[in-house]
């Protein structure tokens, strides 16, 4: 039976329980972000972010409420085929995993983009789940029947949810509604179909509806909402809208109270099927990186790599990051055994342990390592190494790790695609009802990278008064919608593993490619979760490596690897002084070819140096000048003191690399490794 209506005072505050953001996308028009803020400046007791079929967008909402301290609740609105949409919110962990499986199962049912889901599906994941039937969206002579399919599904956990935008039906509309759910013993909720946070959104919000419908903003007709209702409203609004039925805003309280599942409580675990029987991941990894020391130095082992080692597996061992060396070191291994070439890069490459692994063939006695660029007990996120693979082959290293944890525990990384001011400037041209030949005029006019003070002196270069009415309106919706989420696409090569199933975390969707899938949260997304991420990358110059390799073999006899490639040959250095360097890696660029006579690089670390200097960093903190001035003798080498010596003597005192700044900080201000790594990200 029907709860008798509630006689005492209305408890202050409210809860929005369906909310879109921009990830919804084309849909909604706000940022996840800006939402959360919104809600905070209201007082909210909490918000829910619903996107449509998606969690895209939880992420990012996570983050914010969680600086602003906001109760967010976490659910999505799902459209069945068959049935009703219908709002889900997780109650618990359990039922977080359930949902995200839920839209995994649509996603994979369907083309990249598309969700397809029925009430059946619904069914097998309704456990824990709090549920809201839009009564909105369904038709008066069938409400009845589908109140009672979604109750016998969710039982007491089921709402019936209304929403109200000051239409003049409203009051009547409410009062069936509440008749029918009365007679089915479903208690009546508020909400308000939230697409934006405040009322100036609405503009962009019939920009994006046009554009996802693709037509015009004057041709949506119904496709348009008859008003800017669906905005976050006050508690007090709500109530106002709600005076005739006081206990559903009430009810909202009530649904957010049963809601105690934060993103907060995932845990990542990395995937276990990494070691032999009876051998600790620790062990394991001990066990392959002195048997790898042994072969990469069969004679005469550096001291300093020894210490390297000792200290990085220590280092490993207290953040428990060694199933993800042994992940890497995987990969590596099925490319090596399958003559596909590889090679580890970036921060990874400072890594004694990867050379070791053969993660890296740049030996660590010949740099100056410093591990805590790589990884820190300060820095809260996963350590990220890139791997590249020759880039014909590379696809099947992507199909090994499918193959190897399955479909339901691996995907490629998100990205998401976001408005620019080129592809802003077509979309929304088109849905003010520019001529295609105008929208084509501006496109070309407006630069690639986001100024928006310029913007203004763009649009009259590609015709448009910028001071007229749709000059002003153009305007003011691209400086809204640049960096708004456009579609979600793939990662080049970024892949997510789990011990268990990656789809009770975040949803797994097909992508467009072929044999190819992809989770919807970006490596922003991941990093401030903690989720493991490994990049898998091509490269076309391995290819050409690895086939001028098999050129010398079969020609010369010699079997080489990068490892062992001779480092001074004279006749190369003599040509690379000469800036004869067209098509060879990192040092063809006219900016490269320009520098290299001046610099004239006659060893490996030369060429280190000679790949870094030609960067924005060294050129706009004027460290090029005094370099090779120093380098020509035409400028005295000096330091403060002996500690910095020994920091900068090998780039002849000026700082060039990012680990000389973390070395400065560590022994002219005493910062640990953690702390000057967090300096240098600052930087």
């Amino acid at each position: 039976m029907m709860p008798e209506r509630l006689s005492y005072p209305l408890a202050p505050g409210y809860a929005e329980l369906h909310c879109k953001t921009n990830f919804s996308f084309l849909e909604g028009a706000s940022h996840p972000d800006e939402l959360v803020q919104r809600a905070s400046q209201l007082d909210y007791q909490a918000l829910a972010i619903t996107d449509r079929n998606s969690l895209a967008g939880v992420v990012r909402a996570h983050v914010a409420a969680r600086e602003l301290g906001c109760k967010l609740l976490i659910g999505a609105e799902i459209t069945p085929e068959n049935s009703s949409p219908i709002l889900l919110w997780a109650a618990d962990r359990p039922s977080y995993g359930r949902l995200s499986r839920l839209i995994t199962r649509g996603r994979r049912n369907a083309p990249k983009g598309e969700c397809r889901l029925t009430r059946q599906d619904v069914a097998e994941h309704a456990e824990g789940l709090l549920a809201g039937m839009l009564l909105r969206e369904c038709e008066n002579d069938n409400l009845a029947q589908e109140l009672a399919a979604y109750r016998e599904l969710f039982d007491d956990r089921l709402h019936a949810v209304a929403e109200l935008h000051r239409g003049d039906r409203d009051q009547h509309q409410l009062s069936k509604w509440q008749a029918a759910a009365e007679r089915q013993g479903v208690p009546l909720a508020a909400a308000n179909d939230v697409h934006y946070h405040v009322p100036q959104r609405r503009v962009l919000q019939d920009v994006l509806t046009a554009t996802r419908h693709r037509t015009t903003v004057a041709g949506l007709g119904d496709l348009r909402f008859p008003n800017s209702e669906r905005y976050l409203k006050s508690a007090r609004q709500m109530c106002e809208l709600f005076s005739e039925c006081p206990e559903a805003i009430h009810r909202t309280l009530e649904i957010a109270r049963r809601c105690s599942f934060s993103l907060g409580q995932l845990r990542y675990e990395y995937p276990e099927e990494l070691c032999p029987p009876g051998v600790t991941l620790s062990e394991h990894l001990t066990q392959l990186v002195w048997a790898g020391f042994r072969q990469r130095y069969p004679q005469n082992a550096p001291a300093k790599v020894k210490s390297l080692i000792e200290h990085e597996l220590q280092l490993i061992g207290e953040l428990n990051y060694e199933a993800y060396f042994l992940t890497v070191w995987d990969l590596v291994r099925f490319a090596r055994e399958r003559n596909i070439l590889c090679q580890g890069r970036g921060s990874a490459a400072n890594s004694a342990v990867c050379y070791c692994l053969g993660i890296t063939s740049v030996d660590p006695g010949q740099i100056d390592v410093l591990f805590e660029r790589f990884i820190s007990k300060e820095r809260e996120e996963a350590p990220d190494i890139d791997v590249d693979f020759e880039h014909e082959r590379r696809e099947e290293v992507i199909q090994y790790v499918y193959a190897k944890y399955g479909r339901d525990r691996t995907g490629m990384t998100g990205v998401v695609i976001t408005y620019r001011p080129r592809s802003a400037i077509r979309d929304v041209g088109k849905a003010l009802g520019l001529s295609l030949d105008r929208v084509n005029a501006l496109a070309k006019a407006v630069r690639h990278v986001r100024d928006e003070e310029k913007l203004p002196s763009q649009l009259r270069e590609g015709g448009l008064n910028p001071e007229s009415s749709t000059g002003r309106q153009l305007l003011w919706i691209l400086q809204q919608i640049l960096g708004f989420p456009r579609h979600l696409s793939q990662h080049v090569g970024g892949l997510a593993m789990t011990r268990g199933l990656l789809s009770d975390l975040v949803p797994i969707e097909n992508a467009s490619m072929p044999n190819r899938t992809v989770i919807q949260w970006d490596k922003n997304d991941l990093d401030a979760l903690g989720i493991l991420k490994v990049d898998c990358l091509a490269l076309g110059m391995l290819t050409a490596i690895r086939k001028c390799f098999a050129m010398v073999e079969r020609h010369g006899g010699r079997s080489l690897t990068l490892a062992n490639i001779p480092a001074d040959d004279n006749s190369v250095y003599d040509m690379i002084c000469r800036a004869d360097t067209m098509g060879v890696f990192q040092i063809e660029s006219r900016a490269q070819m320009s520098m290299l006579p001046r610099l004239k690089p006659r060893c490996y670390y030369d060429l280190v140096i000679e790949v870094a200097i030609v960067r924005p960093g060294p050129i706009q903190g004027e460290m090029v000048h005094p370099y090779l001035q120093r380098r020509s003798g035409e400028e005295p080498i000096d330091y403060p003191d002996q500690r910095i010596r020994e920091v900068l003597h090998r780039t002849l005192g000026v700082p060039i690399f990012q680990e000389q700044a973390m070395k400065l900080a560590m022994v002219a201000a005493g910062f640990s490794p953690g702390e000057a790594d967090q300096l240098r990200r600052a930087m």
